[in-house]
């Protein structure tokens, strides 16, 4: 009697079996390439691989937000009335010749004034555009405001690969995958690393790639689980019609002895992945509805973030951001795809502003208020900024200078860091690397930078890569 190899075997029982346990893990949760060395609680939570930290901790989770597009820093956080004073003349060629610019290339380059007024807020005296009136009202003491940003990559793309996971080559581990992989996840039922993405009316709409929350080279259960803003967050995450609970762990646990008989016969770490993947899905058919069920939100908190979920808005997944880290989920990232304004600048801007402020904002009061902020890092920026030449009425992309802000975790609150020249277009005092900001919230996490590795081709890679990086000890507490 010929006996069936064992992955034929699975198959045809996944097959026959007619049941999808959430897509069989939901699809998202199952690519990948190798799997982890073993650190399992017994409910196959992933505890991380480095035990002890490298240094106490001041933060347990990160929420990112990230303005997808490039957010003009000239017209929200970074003031420069010399700008205004020279607008409609020539840049100086002193501060354009010889860099690289994108599509103003061959162009006149005429300085374009802020868009927006800018005011003093808080009792910090932080410098915002008046485009941010429930951010800068209620929360400009709690930023940790960076001015002196600048990157490596001048296109959408390469820039956003960059930010995420420190190098413009595709196939490297999202910052999410390195701190699940380090860290592990406190979450029973949902993934360590989840992302929301949402769309406004304004702008071009900036195309977000999948693998800029993939795993890389980093084991499959590590890449970031997309949840969508409306309908069911994850597709195939409720039992099909007729099935019941004690139905599908009968399906999980058959599935499960099957992949361990896989394994014993051909030692493949993707297998093991596959294991702990099927059962984060099945815990997920229960954590994902209860996450998404915010009628037991009181009244005030639909007030603050003008929304009362579950219309894919940006303050929609704020509120939802919320919920995942009080659930324990260790990287939350929500995209906002809206910034990319080569044109009509002054309106799109404000219009976006208008789109973010209040889901960040009641995001900031929310945390502070359930003493959350104390231990959750908000970043708050894009992938480059905008350049201080007109592009029509208009900004350029721009990686010389840019702004980003964080806010809790162990910035210091009410400060800012870091000065741009006086028209806007280099980082010139206490320059911060897109690997500093990263070395700067790994330590915030308990990560020496230098020593958090992964051999990848004979080589120990690291999110920080091979260039020198910093961590920024002048924004912490």
């Amino acid at each position: 009697m010929t006996t069936l190899p064992l992955e034929i075997a699975r198959r045809t029982f996944l097959n026959r079996a007619g049941i999808s346990l959430g897509g069989m893990a939901l699809g998202s949760l199952l690519t990948g390439t190798a799997g982890a060395k073993t650190n399992k609680a017994e409910d196959d939570r992933w505890l991380g691989t480095l035990c002890p930290l490298h240094f106490q901790p001041t933060a347990k989770r990160i929420i990112w937000l990230y303005m997808a597009g490039g957010m003009t820093h000239l017209d929200t956080f970074d003031h420069k009335p010399e700008l205004e004073r020279l607008h409609g003349q020539p840049m100086p060629e002193s501060f354009t010749k010889g860099q690289q610019i994108a599509q103003l290339q061959g162009q006149p380059l005429n300085c374009f004034a802020p868009q927006h007024p800018f005011r003093k807020w808080g009792n910090s005296g932080q410098s915002i555009s008046e485009i941010w009136p429930r951010l800068a009202e209620s929360c400009a003491d709690d930023l940790c405001i960076v001015r002196s940003l600048h990157t490596e990559a001048i296109n959408h793309d390469p820039a956003h690969t960059f930010m995420n996971t420190g190098t413009m080559n595709a196939g490297r581990p999202a910052m999410g995958s390195w701190l699940q992989y380090g860290l592990g996840s406190e979450a029973e039922d949902l993934p360590g690393f989840v992302v929301m993405v949402s769309t406004g009316k304004f702008g071009q709409k900036q195309p977000i790639a999948a693998r800029q929350w993939h795993s890389g080279f980093l084991p499959g259960q590590f890449q970031g689980v997309e949840f969508r803003g409306t309908g069911d967050p994850v597709l195939y995450v409720n039992n099909p019609a007729g099935i019941t609970d004690s139905r599908q762990r009968d399906v999980v646990t058959a599935t499960r002895q099957l992949n361990e008989l896989a394994n014993q016969r051909l030692a493949d770490p993707e297998v093991l992945t596959r294991i702990s993947q099927y059962e984060l899905a099945f815990r997920m058919q229960t954590g994902v509805p209860d996450l998404m069920d915010v009628s037991q939100e009181p009244q005030h908190i639909f007030d603050l973030y003008g929304t009362r979920g579950g219309d894919g808005s940006f303050a929609s997944n704020c509120l939802l951001a919320r919920r995942l880290a009080e659930r324990g989920v260790r990287f939350i990232q929500l995209y906002h795809r809206d910034w990319d304004h080569h044109g009509a600048v002054k309106a799109h801007s404000a219009g976006t502003a208008q789109e973010v402020d209040q889901g960040v904002a009641a995001l900031l009061t929310d945390l502070k208020q359930r003493g959350m902020l104390k231990d959750t890092i908000v970043v708050f920026g894009s992938e480059f900024g905008r350049t201080p030449m007109a592009q029509g009425d208009g900004r350029d992309h721009h990686l010389a200078a840019f702004t980003m802000w964080c806010a809790g975790g162990g910035f210091k609150p009410g400060f800012s860091y870091g000065a741009t020249d006086e028209l806007g277009y280099h980082a010139v005092e206490n320059r911060v690397s897109v690997h500093d900001m990263h070395a700067t919230l790994l330590y915030l996490m308990g990560i020496d930078h230098a020593r958090f590795t992964y051999k990848f081709q004979g080589l120990d890679s690291r999110l920080t890569g091979v260039e020198e990086a910093r961590v920024v000890h002048d924004l912490l507490v």
